[in-house]
């Protein structure tokens, strides 16, 4: 799979953590740990390009390098 970059971050009004893809329009997931976000996130994007090419839509290219950072505190 590219190298999509994944932001994970804590999120108090959902109670887990949420990755989100910035490079994939509404590609995002939640996981109750930081490894379950990011599992969740690397399906969620495999299954945006599945759908994508399914629909002949275009894929992005990535921004960057995957990332994938804790930011709580």
């Amino acid at each position: 799979m590219l190298p999509y970059q994944i932001n994970i971050f804590w999120s108090d009004q959902d109670g887990m953590y949420v990755a989100a893809i910035p490079d994939l329009p509404g590609c995002s997931a939640l996981g109750e740990t930081y490894e379950e976000a990011l599992n969740e996130a690397q399906i969620a994007m495999s299954l945006w390009i599945d759908t994508a090419k399914e629909f002949g839509e275009p894929i992005p290219a990535p921004a960057s390098a995957l990332s994938a950072h804790p930011a709580r505190d």
